[in-house]
């Protein structure tokens, strides 16, 4: 990655990095079709909540203001009564309808394959109990518990001798 001088380097694996804060938002479900929604031009928010079936009034209002704060996404208030309010991708806004052009693309190409293996995936785990995974803090609490009960067997073996 090219750096200017005097410009940090971004690296969106780290947490508080202001890449990762916008990889995660042009990877939500929601931003994705807002956008490819918005791709021919401006809609009303009725406009958009119809197109994009299954989201919530909240969350196509929060989806909405968030692109709007990233400069993807201008909202145009016009001077009419009633209000009338429409929703338009900006410049910047425009420039990711080629990723996600491709990516779109990359679905259609693949969705046999993805719907085949987890339809494997499905037959070889059916039967089988869910259960999370273990991680490093579940082994710890699992040791603290052990030695809980070895400390407490050993208090009423004392206690009985």
């Amino acid at each position: 990655m090219q750096v200017s001088e005097g410009q940090p380097e971004w690296n969106p694996y780290l947490k508080e990095c202001p890449t990762r804060q916008v990889l995660d938002r042009i990877g939500d479900r929601w931003t994705v079709l807002v956008v490819g929604a918005l791709r021919d031009g401006p809609l009303r928010y009725t406009e958009l909540a119809r197109r994009i079936e299954g989201v919530s009034q909240k969350m196509l209002t929060a989806t909405l203001r968030a692109l709007e704060r990233d400069g993807l996404v201008r909202r145009t208030v016009h001077p009419v009564i009633p209000p009338h309010v429409e929703y338009e991708l900006t410049d910047l806004g425009q420039t990711l309808l080629p990723p996600l052009d491709a990516l779109e693309a990359w679905a259609l190409e693949h969705i046999s394959d993805v719907l085949a293996a987890r339809k494997r995936y499905d037959a070889a785990t059916a039967g089988k109990a869910s259960r999370p995974a273990r991680g490093p803090r579940d082994e710890g609490r699992a040791g603290v518990q052990a030695g809980v009960q070895r400390s407490q067997r050993n208090s009423e073996q004392r206690t009985d001798s």
